[in-house]
């Protein structure tokens, strides 16, 4: 008896939480709807939108050595 209690209770309490686990993933997956499409080739530098493009190498006319 795990957890102080009977075995059907405790399987039963077991099932409805797994179901519970998958159902909330399915709600969560129809809701956000993924891309999950794989690109033929990888995007280049630049265009990919994640990418920080406010910062950039700043070129203040000195050169170090």
């Amino acid at each position: 008896m795990p957890a102080g209690v009977s075995w059907p209770r405790y399987l039963g309490m077991f099932g409805a939480s797994i179901l519970s686990m998958f159902a909330g993933a399915q709600v969560v997956h129809q809701y956000y709807r993924p891309d999950l499409t794989i690109p033929e080739m990888p995007p280049k530098p630049g265009e990919l939108r994640t990418e920080l493009l406010g910062l950039k190498p700043v070129d203040n006319g000195t050169e170090r050595q």
